[in-house]
Parts: C-alpha cells; sequence; structure tokens
C-alpha cells in the first residue's frame, strides 16, 4: 500500500526538525486511524496508548521511508524543511522566484554555490573584520616611536655642493641618490598616510604566516637594508614567519659577504639569503623565492619600499576571508633624490587598468564599485595591478601555475596573473588600510644580459599573455596597437592553454563586462590601420621620428631610416588619427608637429592619399612637408612638391 503525504508547508514554519518529523508521523497515524476502535483512543491508558503510537510507527515507517525517497532529490529532513519554508514564503509574498530557489535546494542540497562555467565551489569565507569607530584596533600599535633626524617621519634630506659630483655617480649607478639614502635611518619613521577609519579595524585574531619576499639585484645598500628592517619592524611578529631575500645574481661587493653577515648578526635567521647562479629575471626570481619560502601567505615587495603603521594585518585578513583574493597595498611614493615619503592618492581611490598597447593606468574606482561598500577605508576590487607588490595565499599562487615560465625578465607578469586570477575564480582587491612606499627610480640603471630575442622582451611577454587569455576580437585590439610584432614566435603556451581549459576558465569579453568595464570608456578600441611603419620620404633616406619628443616637448622631425620602429614607427589610421606608441601626432601651431594626447574618441584631423604620397592635415588644409634640415613641417598642398611625398612601408624588425 502506497500512502500519499499531502504536507501544509504552513505547519513547518518556525518548528524544528524533530517537531517536523512527529508531524509527519501524527498525519500517517490519522491516516490509518479507522482500524483502531474508538475506545482505545479515548479510554485505554496512557501507556497502552504509548503502546499503540510506537507499533503504528513501526507499520507505517516503510511507507514514510518510501515516500521521503521519492518527495525529491534531497537526502535529509534538513532539506525538505528548506523546501517547505520557501514554498511557503512563496504563498505570503507571491515571490515568482520561489520556485527557482526551491530548485536550488533540490539540486544542491548542501546549500554550496556551485558556478556551472568554472565547475568550481566556491572557497569558504573565513571571519570579516570590522570596524568599530572610537575603539582602536586590535592590531593597531600602541606605541609609535618619534624620532629626530635626516629623514624622519618621512621628511626629505638634501644634498650639499661638495656631494653633487658623488650624487651624480650614485643616480647613475643605482637609479636612486644614493648620497642621501645613506644619511637616513635603516630604521627611520616615515607618516601614517592612512585615512582615519583605519585605526578602527578589528581583524580576525588567528590570521595566517606571511614571508615576505624581496627580489634584488645590485640593489644599494641602504635602501636595501631599510627595506628588511621596514619589514619587520612595522610587522606583528606571531605573523611574520620569514623575509626571503633572493640575490638575482649580483656583482657589487657590499651584497656579497657584508650583506651575509649583517643578516645573521641583527636578525637571527628571521631573513634568509639565497643567491642565483646566473641571470633570471624579475619573475624567474620571483618564482623560486615563492618556491622557497614557507609562509601561509606570500608577499612580494620591490627591494627599495618602507611600510606603513599596521600594513600586513590588513592583506593577511583579506586572504583569511578568501583564500582566492589577490590582495594589494596602496603603494606611496618614496622620491628617488631626496627620499620624501609622501602619498600618492588624494581622498579618491584608484585601481588598475591598462591600455590596448598594455602599458599599466590607473583610473579612479568606478561609482558601480564603490556603491558596494560601506566605509571609505573598506578594501575594493580592481582589474589588475602594477605588480610590484601584493599578497597571495602561497598554495594558491601554486595552483594557479605561478607566473607563466615562458615570461622573460620583467613585464607583462602582472597582467598574466591579473587575467589569470580573475577569469578563473578569484579575484584582486587593493587594501586602502594597508600602506607601503616605493622608490621610483629616475631610470633603469642595469641591463639584463643577453637575452635571444628579436623584439622587446616586454612585447614578447605582451604577446604570450595575449594568446593565452584574450579572444581572437582583443587580440586585435592589441595587434592594431603593436602591429609589428604580429606573427613573431611566442614559445609554447600549450600548458597555459590547457590549464585554461581545464578549469573551465571564463572568457575575456566576461572579464571585461564586469570586472574591467571602465576601459573601454577610457581607451577604446582603436580604428584599423590604413596604414603603419616608416613614414619615408618618397624621394630621399629620412624616415618620421620622434626624436625622442613627450607631450608638450619639442617638434617631431625627419632622421635617416634605421628600419627598426620604435620612435619611427607611425600608425595612420581610419578615422584619420596618426598614433606613435599610446600618442598621437597634432599640430598646435598649424606649423610644425608634436607628440599630443590623443582624443579618448579616437578621429582626427588627418588624411593620407596612397597615390600621392600626401598626409593633409584637413584643419588647416595644409600638408606636410619634410625639408632638407630633418624638419617636418605643415606647408599649403602641392601636387609637384615632392617634398610633401611620403610612401609607408610596413616595418618587422624582427624579420630581418
Amino acid at each position: 500500500m502506497r500512502t500519499n503525504l499531502s504536507i501544509n508547508p504552513a505547519i513547518f514554519e518556525d518548528v524544528s526538525i524533530m517537531q517536523i518529523t512527529t508531524r509527519i508521523i501524527e498525519n500517517e497515524r490519522g491516516v490509518q486511524s479507522n482500524i483502531i476502535p474508538m475506545r482505545v483512543r479515548y479510554r485505554r491508558s496512557a501507556v497502552i496508548k504509548l503502546g499503540i503510537f510506537i507499533i503504528a510507527a513501526l507499520f507505517l515507517l516503510p511507507f514514510l521511508i518510501h515516500q521521503l525517497d521519492h518527495s525529491s532529490k534531497e537526502d535529509s529532513v534538513q532539506e525538505l524543511k528548506k523546501r517547505w519554508k520557501l514554498a511557503k514564503d512563496k504563498q505570503k509574498r507571491g515571490n515568482v522566484e520561489a520556485d527557482k530557489n526551491i530548485k536550488n535546494v533540490v539540486d544542491n542540497p548542501m546549500g554550496v554555490k556551485h558556478d556551472n562555467k568554472q565547475g568550481v565551489a566556491a572557497p569558504t569565507h573565513g571571519p570579516e573584520q570590522v570596524l568599530k569607530p572610537g575603539i582602536l584596533g586590535n592590531f593597531e600599535p600602541k606605541n609609535y616611536p618619534n624620532r629626530n633626524g635626516p629623514g624622519e617621519n618621512g621628511k626629505s634630506v638634501h644634498t650639499s655642493l661638495g656631494e653633487k659630483a658623488q650624487a651624480e655617480k650614485a643616480k647613475k649607478t643605482y637609479g636612486f641618490n644614493m648620497v642621501n639614502s645613506d644619511k637616513i635611518a635603516l630604521n627611520r619613521t616615515v607618516p601614517d598616510t592612512r585615512h582615519e577609519e583605519c585605526k578602527y579595524w578589528h581583524y580576525p585574531e588567528d590570521l595566517p604566516t606571511a614571508s615576505v619576499i624581496l627580489v634584488f639585484h645590485n640593489e644599494g645598500w641602504s635602501t636595501l637594508l631599510r627595506t628588511v628592517h621596514s619589514v619587520i619592524n612595522m610587522s606583528p611578529p606571531q605573523f611574520l614567519k620569514e623575509v626571503v631575500m633572493v640575490d638575482d645574481f649580483s656583482d657589487k661587493e657590499h651584497l656579497k659577504d657584508k650583506l651575509e653577515t649583517y643578516l645573521k648578526k641583527e636578525f637571527k635567521g628571521l631573513v634568509k639569503l639565497y643567491r642565483n647562479k646566473e641571470r633570471m629575471g624579475l619573475i624567474g626570481t620571483r618564482t623560486r623565492g615563492a618556491e622557497l619560502s614557507t609562509g601561509d601567505v606570500i608577499i612580494f615587495l620591490d627591494a627599495h619600499c618602507e611600510c606603513n603603521k599596521n600594513w600586513l594585518v590588513p592583506l593577511l585578513a583579506r586572504i583569511k576571508y578568501d583564500r582566492r583574493i589577490m590582495a594589494v597595498p596602496t603603494i606611496d611614493g618614496i622620491d628617488w633624490d631626496n627620499f620624501k615619503y609622501h602619498p600618492v592618492y588624494g581622498p579618491t581611490h584608484h585601481r588598475g587598468i591598462f591600455e590596448w598597447g598594455f602599458l599599466y593606468k590607473e583610473s579612479a574606482v568606478p561609482e558601480r564599485e564603490l556603491r558596494t561598500h560601506q566605509h571609505h577605508s573598506a578594501p575594493y576590487k580592481s582589474p589588475t595591478h602594477a605588480g610590484g607588490l601584493f599578497a597571495m595565499d602561497r598554495k594558491y599562487f601554486f595552483e594557479l601555475g605561478a607566473y607563466d615560465e615562458g615570461l622573460k625578465i620583467w613585464g607583462g607578469e602582472n597582467f598574466e596573473l591579473s587575467f589569470k586570477i580573475w577569469q578563473c575564480g578569484g579575484s584582486i582587491e587593493w587594501v586602502p588600510c594597508s600602506r607601503v612606499g616605493h622608490v621610483y627610480r629616475n631610470h633603469m640603471p642595469y641591463g639584463f644580459g643577453k637575452i635571444d630575442v628579436k623584439i622587446p622582451v616586454i612585447l614578447l611577454n605582451y604577446m604570450r599573455v595575449v594568446e593565452v587569455w584574450l579572444d581572437e576580437e582583443h587580440k586585435e585590439y592589441f595587434y592594431t596597437r603593436e602591429p609589428s610584432v604580429r606573427g613573431y614566435p611566442i614559445g609554447d603556451v600549450s600548458k597555459q592553454l590547457k590549464f585554461k581549459k581545464d578549469n573551465k576558465c571564463k572568457d575575456f569579453k566576461w572579464f571585461m563586462d564586469n570586472v574591467a568595464y571602465e576601459v573601454y570608456d577610457r581607451f577604446p578600441r582603436l580604428p584599423p590601420n590604413k596604414a603603419w611603419g616608416e613614414v619615408k620620404e618618397k624621394s630621399g633616406s629620412k624616415c618620421w621620428d620622434t626624436m625622442g619628443q613627450q607631450v608638450g616637448g619639442g617638434a617631431i622631425g625627419a632622421s635617416y631610416c634605421h628600419h627598426f620602429g620604435g620612435s619611427q614607427l607611425f600608425r595612420i589610421n581610419t578615422k584619420g588619427q596618426i598614433g606613435v606608441g599610446e600618442r598621437c601626432i597634432e599640430s598646435r601651431n598649424g606649423n610644425t608637429l608634436h607628440v599630443s594626447f590623443c582624443d579618448v574618441q579616437p578621429t582626427g584631423p588627418w588624411e593620407f592619399d596612397e597615390l600621392s604620397g600626401r598626409i593633409r592635415h584637413t584643419d588647416h588644409d595644409k600638408c606636410v612637408e619634410s625639408g632638407g634640415d630633418g624638419q617636418l613641417t605643415l606647408q599649403p598642398c602641392s601636387s609637384n612638391n615632392n617634398q610633401q611625398q611620403f610612401v609607408v612601408n610596413e616595418v618587422y624588425a624582427w624579420k630581418r
């Protein structure tokens, strides 16, 4: 005999699981009650009633099990409760979405959120940080030293007249004014640049441990050691497991025995020094540092940084909350000459984006993201990051495959890791309450050794990122901007493509639509190139050349064609722009040509007639003319003037 249970959801609202089970049994008992004489139900003793109840329950148990087994896909009575409560909610609210919710409970009885495209369960979130206004945070430093001395509290120091020559030499060697840096204490204080709210955040007590990884090559003594002291002095000791220093084949004398002796004496094993036996470059050396580390979290810093108050805990707290978050500190500036510590940003939050040549950019956080946060100092999402300073769960870093081992030396690794994180289920957050100062060099003082690459190594790295993580449409965004590298062999990316496929990572369009949506507004797709390459005199041997000029600088000109692209590679697109790199060519005065910012909407005043070879500025109704002295000027157009005739030749320097 099959018993059909008709359950009124209203009776299961706000009741325990035992009550639910009891009411189901009572319903079954009522169905069979006619076989029990009336006098039994009303006149027998309580003991007899209890016995009958037990017998009836045992008799009906097979029917109950059968009904529960077929009523839904759920495997627990607890899930029945959820389903019936949702049905009741539907009755009470008239919510047409209730059916979808009930289906989710049935199809997913454990309540775990699944991303069908990812095929991976969302991570379990840990405890959240809590803002308690007026109550000092549980990790906020109570006593902060107040010292006097050169550079203390982040103040600038200055070079005397007698030190000028030595300072200039140091700048060429290190990219910094090491004369001024050496005047400053290795444990100097810096100003608290955080938002006032940051003092009142309370963080989980049981945070993961951290390994701070410092990669260096021929770094100055004081900038390197100030970084180490800063990390240790400004970090709670219970969370700082180690500082891992990896020397990328330096040859400076002060970085040999002297450094080893200092580290052993000062830090008693907390700082570990490893050395590469050959030059590996930043990317490979960072991966090696991560492999050598033992902390739960790896934090990469450049070797010329200074950490601010309570910088570490906010980063660890985000990773404690979700191990698939890359946590990025807010970066303050340290002047390369006078070493003044200063905030780079005002009250407006910024985040990392890019243009289509993959130059890293930053823009104000869109209102769409800001609306998701209650507090100004709360962490917020960012499409990408600058690459130098960030924290990640160590295991997660390697689960993602670490850095693409085909990336060489430096550049593009920030985009590779960012796209991989976002498209494969993770996220990137900038953490305003974690502040770290960074010295920006005035130039790169050293090379990278012999590299068997026929294009700029950074473009090779970009190409590997593009070919793995971008879709076909967005690949064209890049190759329109960098046409001269199209077709260059980038090496094997099958491992990266397999990872992307195996992990069911989302496509790049999803990333652009949901994460980096403001890039389209700031950097729209460039129109197709009508012509690109060297703009050469038709009857001469000179080519247009930016002559190293930047926006606001002097006029561009013409110099002998070198056939390597670079400053002689121009793009004339179908909307009238002449582009060079991320910039455009304009005439401010109607006479000479200058490098300028491109209009956001990619249109311009130029027309190129391939038949006549003339390049006309439509606003001034003049044509570009090449003078014998290497000047480019706008002159009245003339069909008989061969100095106004140019040919544009595509340049693939790597094919030479």
